[in-house]
């Protein structure tokens, strides 16, 4: 019976598992013949079996070239694969039954906050006192996803890789690489493979750790959250919570989802990281009547990737995953990511197609000349290959890496980290900075500035919540005289407080309010003993702080055993329910001058820029704590002092913004916080503008036309979210502005992602920031920002010198093998010795000229306009002009040696001798564009005095050792006549020495002359 069982448990089995394969393979015919699978698939067979076939027929053909066309051919094939792959897992969402089912369509935004809880419920289908069942909520879960953010498609590593090849003149050192091999020029192959190898390994290594931020944002939201299910409590993954769960929340935890408010006590949340403000946001649960109001005032609602800094709440989900405000952010980082490239790289890519179509025209109207003249074919090639070698700076992509990657390496040591290699050219040419304000202009931390008491004004010295720092009054540190009344104070700001400070690694921080973190590092500053109070006066009740009372209260017991109430709150609220008034000798019944004083003394305060809160107390008859009310408790009270804090300018601040002002570039600060405090920040730090502070809500009355055209006037937004930052960014680069965009949190990085150039801070910038910017302040401080710009302005000063050493090597180098081809002489150079020189000679020099240091006066100049070519009007004289002497010289000297009847092959050698004397001596010349070389340091490039002197000796070397002379086909060169060559290589350098001074002179005297005009 038991073997009969176990055969039909076989049978079924076997059935089962033939209904599934047949049922597998009907999908998968299905897909298959799909008319958009069936293209893809038989496109990619022809492009991928041609290549094949390609790459083989050429390495029948040609074998030599084999080295070179099989990393090609893997390229190419590499290409077809990672290209052919996304377009299948495009394709795979024809087959059904593969995925889960999609989604409805997404309801329009509704405005949450405005909704009644019962309307909300029966839209949401949910038990607002049990909660989902378990069976509704996996239903949900099934439609709508996971409560994840989605991440973008991920870069892989090959195709980081692939990208180090989008260059044109990369892809014109492969083609001559590969010319050079099938001619049989195996060295010249090789040291062409090695240059694009190792500018392809430089860039790879800097970029690999690119693209990760919306895999950062996961980091932020909750990875568990307490839920009600069936009627109760439970702790689930927040990837499983769905729309209509109801969510529990107290201190300590990350708000897992987007959830509109039900219930709160005393419930306070932090979400500076989504909507730039500083202080902590106090949530209730009534219905908001406006319509139109920003997510920082939305108080009864909480969002996902936010924290409860205090109290508990009970919320109904109303959106997870992408349709939250933090998955709306991620998808404005997919959108903003839409730069096309620094302006550098733009340049050098129109630079390269300018550069190869000149090549070929040269060597086509020689090519043309030369069958004119009867010239064999194959010399005709040979030296049509010459010149198109002579064409292509060879050592330009690695000099350009190798200057932007020891850029780094300078900005790291002052504290800038650069996450993309070209991006280090684009701080040079910034030419506006939008900044936040909290975090990044601001220390982050609230601080009392002022405390007024017994009629008395004090100033707050320190920044932050550090304990260091004392109270002065007048400008000196209080006496005797003050202690009572500002113990007073302290004794209310301590007493009236539940946060703690805690030092971490040398930094102290909040645990709680920060404003409570605030008012218990003044009090402290003023005398306040926090333990004493606890022990000697303790807490009997507490009446949470709350929006309509606009108050706190703690109760504590006196110790002469009488109990009173010690409350902060809103000045104007605390004011009306106080009969008296606290003074240096007592208390005073509390006069209607009395109040206009305080409120004066309040209002400047708050002009200032100050949040400002009242202390009092009020002495109680011993009662239970049933009886502490807030109405019964919060009336006849003892004004005793006002306390004005705020979030302070860092103090490096406003000299960064003037050093920014010299050098011609605009600062515009960003921020979610309120127009007045934006505007007395900006004020305080210098930041012009000829136009108001424009608020988020007046952004989204304007056009995208109006904002471009007022966006060049304005200096100062507030009240922004991530989307009105990213439409500034926008506007601003219509303006063909260059931008960069500075900040720390979650709002900043979708703008950050879009800007031509994207900082984050180091310290207290979030991991989603850093990962969308291209550069990281390490230390926090705006400062650090201009000696990037710095370095990136001189990155692109040698960039440019750089150009001209070798362009005008070429210039030289094409001037005299054309020179030669017309006159029907030989060729002066061979492939060789043009790649000797591109290489070495020219490579190396040009090399340390990418690292010369920078000029002082770089950050006295505006910034160049993003349409400035690089090669600007006096380049291409002056390119001209030295080509033209470097193959004068070089002319001269194989004209000469050619008729006094020396053989060709020595009087080629003669002539590369020269050429490389020349081009050596013109790279201590090049180190400056204005001043002549004996008005620059000698040694102030030590490695360049290095690399000519070494070059020179390995010249001198080729011409007396057998086996390098075979290498470079060079011929014995006497000492002598060695010298007389560097004499005559020394005459361009002489020339354009000369040329530089007297231009210097008559500029000078021009300027002279119009100053004494005037």
């Amino acid at each position: 019976m038991l073997v009969n069982e176990a055969s039909l448990m076989a049978e079924s089995a076997l059935v089962t598992i033939s209904k599934r394969l047949k049922h597998l393979t009907a999908r998968c015919r299905l897909f298959l013949r799909q008319p958009r699978v069936r293209f893809a698939r038989k496109l990619v067979v022809a492009v991928v079996g041609g290549s094949v076939v390609l790459v083989g027929v050429v390495m029948i053909i040609l074998p030599g070239p084999a080295i070179l066309v099989i990393p090609l051919g893997l390229a190419i094939l590499a290409t077809e694969f990672l290209w052919a792959r996304r377009w299948l897992i495009r394709a795979r969402a024809l087959l059904p039954g593969t995925d889960k089912p999609a989604p409805p369509a997404p309801v329009a935004d509704r405005a949450w906050h405005q909704l009644p809880t019962a309307e909300i419920a029966q839209f949401l289908r949910v038990n607002l006192s049990a909660g989902l069942s378990a069976r509704d909520a996996a239903q949900r879960l099934f439609v709508d996803g996971p409560n994840e953010l989605k991440e973008g498609e991920r870069i892989s590593p090959l195709r980081i890789l692939l990208g180090q090849f989008k260059s044109l003149i990369i892809w014109i050192l492969i083609a001559a690489g590969i010319v050079s091999s099938v001619l049989g020029e195996a060295v010249d192959a090789i040291a062409i493979l090695v240059i694009v190898v190792l500018n392809a390994a430089i860039g790879f290594y800097q970029e690999y750790n690119a693209e990760k931020s919306i895999a950062a944002l996961k980091t932020m939201t909750a990875p568990q959250a307490k839920v009600w299910r069936d009627g109760h409590l439970a702790l689930i993954p927040a990837l499983e919570i769905v729309t209509g769960d109801l969510l529990a929340l107290e201190a300590g935890d990350l708000v897992a989802a987007d959830a509109r408010l039900l219930e709160a006590a005393s419930l306070k949340c932090v979400e500076s990281a989504l909507t730039g403000e500083s202080e902590v946001v106090t949530k209730q649960p009534a219905t908001l009547g406006q319509g139109d109001i920003s997510l920082g005032d939305r108080g009864n609602m909480v969002f996902m990737g936010t924290s409860v800094a205090a109290g508990t709440g009970l919320a109904v989900v109303v959106a997870t995953g992408m349709k939250t405000e933090l998955g709306h952010i991620a998808k404005l980082m997919d959108d903003g990511d839409a730069k096309q490239g620094t302006p550098l790289q733009r340049k050098l890519d129109s630079f390269g197609r300018i550069l190869v179509w000149a090549a070929l025209g040269i060597v086509a109207l020689l090519f043309g000349l030369g069958m004119l003249r009867g010239t064999k074919p194959f010399e005709l090639f040979m030296t049509s290959i010459s010149l198109a070698v002579a064409a292509v700076p060879e050592g330009l992509p690695a000099v350009v890496t190798v200057a932007l990657s020891l850029g780094v390496l300078r900005m790291a040591r002052r504290r800038a980290l650069m996450r993309k290699l070209a991006a280090v050219e684009t701080l040079g040419s910034t030419s506006v900075i939008c900044t936040d304000k909290t975090g990044t202009l601001t220390v982050g931390e609230m601080t009392v500035r002022s405390l007024y008491v017994a009629g008395q004004c004090y100033q707050v010295t320190g920044e932050g919540y550090a304990p260091a720092g004392e109270v002065r009054f007048e400008g000196t540190k209080v006496g005797a005289p003050h202690f009572a009344p500002l113990l007073e104070l302290a004794t209310i700001l301590l007493g009236c407080n539940n946060a703690h400070l805690v030092e971490e690694d040398g930094t102290w921080k909040t645990v709680g309010d920060p404003t409570e973190g605030a008012l218990l590092v003044a009090g402290l500053k003023a005398g306040g003993d926090r333990k004493r109070i606890e022990s000697e006066l303790p807490k009997q009740h507490e009446i949470p702080f709350d929006s309509d009372r606009k108050r706190s209260t703690v109760i504590r017991r006196m110790p002469d055993g009488a109990v009173r109430a010690l409350i902060n709150g809103a000045p104007d609220a605390l004011l009306q329910r106080c009969a008296k008034l606290y003074t240096s000798t007592g208390t005073c019944p509390l006069t209607e001058q009395d109040r206009e004083r305080i409120s004066a003394e309040s209002s400047a305060m708050a002009k200032q820029a100050l949040r400002v809160l009242g202390s009092a107390y009020r002495d109680l008859e011993d009662a239970s704590s049933a009886d502490f009310t807030a109405d019964a408790v919060e009336h006849d009270l003892v004004f005793v002092g006002l306390s004005g804090m705020y979030d302070p300018p860092r103090p490096e601040g406003k000299a960064a913004i003037a050093k920014c002002r010299d050098a011609g570039i605009r600062v515009v600060m960003i921020t979610g916080d309120h127009p007045q405090t934006a505007g007395a920040i900006a004020h305080d730090l210098g930041i012009e503008s000829t136009a108001a502070a424009v608020t988020g809500a007046e952004l989204e009355k304007m056009s995208d036309e109006v904002l471009q055209r007022r966006a060049s006037e304005v200096a100062v937004y507030a009240r922004v979210t991530a989307a009105h930052k990213l439409r500034i960014i926008c506007a601003l680069q219509a303006n063909d502005e260059v931008v960069a965009m500075t900040g720390d949190g979650v709002n900043d990085a979708p703008a950050i992602k879009r800007a031509d150039i994207g900082i984050a801070m180091g310290k207290s910038g979030t991991e989603v920031t850093k990962q969308a910017a291209d550069m990281i302040i390490t230390d926090d401080n705006f400062a650090t920002i201009i000696a990037a710009i710095e370095e990136g302005r001189g990155i692109y000063d040698n960039i440019r010198k750089t150009l001209q050493y070798l362009l005008a090597g070429n210039t030289g180098e094409l001037l005299l093998m054309t020179t030669c081809v017309i006159v029907g002489l030989p060729s002066p150079l061979l492939p060789i010795h043009l790649l000797w020189i591109n290489l070495v000679t020219d490579g190396l020099p040009a090399l340390c000229l990418a690292t010369d240091p920078i000029d002082p006066d770089v950050m006295k100049r505006h910034p160049r306009h993003r349409s400035e070519n690089i090669t600007d009007r006096g380049f291409l004289p002056t390119m001209l002009f030295t080509g033209f002497l470097t193959a004068g010289v070089a002319f001269a000297v194989y004209f000469y040696m050619l008729k006094a009847g020396t053989a060709e092959e020595m009087a080629r050698t003669y002539a590369f001798t020269v050429l490389v004397f020349a081009e050596l001596l013109r790279a201590f010349g090049d180190r400056s564009e204005t001043k002549p070389v004996w008005r620059i340091s000698f040694f102030g490039n030590i490695n360049l005095v290095v690399v000519v002197v070494i070059s020179f000796g390995i010249q001198v070397l080729s011409h007396q050792n057998a086996m390098l002379g075979r290498f470079l086909k060079t011929s014995f060169l006497p000492v002598g006549d060695g010298l007389v060559l560097l004499a005559i290589g020394a005459i361009p350098l002489l020339v354009l020495e000369i040329e530089k001074a007297g231009r210097q002179a008559w500029r000078r005297a021009w300027e002279k002359s119009n100053s004494s005009r005037k």
